[in-house]
C-alpha cells in the first residue's frame, strides 16, 4: 500500500429532503421526547445555547454530554460532544424549500487521532448521520419509527 496522507482534515455531512415545515423539523431535533423516536433514546433536557444535556443510547450503554454552543431558531444548531472520546463540532441547517419542505444539513468537524483514526470516525459519523437522517423522514413524513440506529448494532 502507497504511503497515504491526509492533506485536510476529513468531515463527515449526510444531507436530506424533509417533506415537513421548517418548525416542525428544527423542533424534532430541539425537543429529546422528539428526537428519542429517531436517534437517542433519552436526552436530559431541550436544546438551549449554553446548555449542557446528556444524550442517552440505553441499548448500547453509551451516553455522551452535549454542550450546545448556538442555536438560530429554525436555521441552525451547533453542538460540542464527544462521541469519539474526543470533542468534534456537529452543525445543523435547515433551509426552507417551501412551508412544506426542509433541507437539512448536518456537519460533523474537528475529528482527532492519525490519519486512519480521522478518517475512520469521519466515515462512521456520515453513516450515523444518514441514518438518524432517514429515521427523521421516516418519522415525520409518515409517523414510522423504523429504530435505524437501534438496529444498526444489534
Amino acid at each position: 500500500m502507497e504511503n497515504l496522507q491526509l492533506t485536510q482534515r476529513p468531515v463527515a455531512k449526510a444531507e436530506m429532503l424533509i417533506r415537513r415545515p421548517v418548525a416542525e423539523v428544527f423542533e424534532a431535533f430541539i425537543d429529546p421526547a422528539k428526537t428519542s423516536k429517531f436517534w437517542f433514546s433519552r436526552g436530559s433536557g431541550r436544546l438551549e445555547p449554553g446548555k449542557q444535556v446528556q444524550w442517552d443510547w440505553e441499548m448500547y450503554g453509551f451516553s455522551v454530554q452535549v454542550k450546545v454552543l448556538a442555536i438560530e431558531e429554525q436555521k441552525r444548531i451547533l453542538i460540542e460532544w464527544s462521541a469519539f472520546d474526543q470533542p468534534t463540532m456537529v452543525e445543523w441547517i435547515f433551509i426552507v424549500r417551501d412551508e412544506n419542505a426542509t433541507f437539512v444539513s448536518i456537519t460533523n468537524t474537528g475529528f482527532s487521532g492519525n490519519g486512519d483514526e480521522q478518517a475512520k470516525q469521519a466515515i462512521a459519523s456520515a453513516e450515523g448521520f444518514a441514518l438518524v437522517l432517514a429515521g427523521l423522514k421516516a418519522f415525520l413524513e409518515q409517523n414510522i419509527i423504523l429504530q435505524l440506529v437501534a438496529d444498526r448494532h444489534p
